[in-house]
């Protein structure tokens, strides 16, 4: 089991019970509306980061994005798997061609 699911795991158990001391409850119980929020601080960080030169607080700074994606997941019960195959369906395509695809 790669690290992606062994922390996506770590929130589904977070989610069925519950523990005071836990980061991961007091964002879930704090509803969606905390974890999206706490998605946009992350993503707004990696750029931040992405604008310097210190390739660690890049890494450091996505990792923090990625975990709180897995928590937005969790929240909604969508496995990483999912993102796994849409990106392993987009895979071999060209970016153009696949954002077309998409327009309705």
């Amino acid at each position: 089991m790669d690290i992606i699911e062994r922390v996506y795991q770590v929130i589904l158990q977070r989610k069925a019970n519950p523990s005071p001391d836990s980061y991961v409850c007091k964002l879930l119980e704090k509803g969606e509306d905390k974890i999206l929020q706490k998605v946009g601080e992350e993503a707004v960080e990696v750029l931040l980061a992405g604008k310097g030169s210190d390739d660690d607080a890049l890494v450091y700074e996505l990792a923090d994005l990625m975990f709180h994606a897995l928590v937005l997941l969790g929240s909604r019960g969508i496995p990483p798997a999912r993102v796994t195959a849409e990106l392993e369906r987009r895979f071999g395509t060209s970016g153009v061609a696949e954002k077309a695809s998409r327009k309705g």
